[in-house]
């Protein structure tokens, strides 16, 4: 789904007091909103709006998986996601959000939840994404821990001890006899 129209609420014409709705978000959701971070990915939003006194009430419901870059070897991973969220809309004056309360203009009445169901999908990608064991670019690992072997060498000099401080290491092992 790219429609952005499709992802528009309008609070004023709900009648029920649950009203539910469905998305499936596919690359070209990522593609349409400006400034993603993200490019690919599948996944299944289910959205249940409680009609409440003065406000009403947004259950987010996303399942699927995006694909982000493995912090390890640089190739395309699948990252699932599964994230419930909330989110609380009150007609106003004026638009304004703060934390889970977003404050529409009670004369148009409409929000679009495409940018929320955006941000509710990349707060739910771990800070640290790699591969599982094994399943990393095998040339990229293995000039990584190339690498890594050369900084370990120079991290194990550095661990030597100072001479400086020798003498003083031999006080502390006096005195803890």
């Amino acid at each position: 789904m790219c429609n952005s129209e499709l992802m528009k609420i309008d609070f004023k014409a709900l009648k029920d007091e649950v009203t539910s709705l469905d998305f499936d978000l596919t690359d070209t959701f990522f593609s349409a909103l400006e400034g993603s971070q993200l490019e690919h990915g599948a996944l299944h939003v289910s959205v249940s709006i409680r009609k409440m006194a003065g406000f009403f009430e947004l259950q987010f419901h996303t399942v699927g998986h995006v694909t982000v870059s493995c912090d390890r070897c640089l190739d395309d991973m699948e990252q699932p996601i599964s994230t419930d969220n909330r989110l609380i809309v009150r007609l106003g004056d004026t638009y304004s959000e703060d934390d889970d309360t977003v404050t529409i203009d009670e004369s148009e009445g409409i929000l679009d939840v495409s940018w929320f169901i955006y941000e509710f999908i990349m707060l739910a990608i771990p800070i640290k994404h790699v591969h599982a064991p094994g399943k990393c670019n095998s040339a990229m690992t293995q000039k990584l821990d190339e690498l890594s072997g050369a900084v370990r060498s120079g991290e194990e000099e550095a661990e030597a001890i100072d001479p400086r401080w020798q003498a003083l290491e031999k006080l502390k092992v006096k005195s803890e006899e």
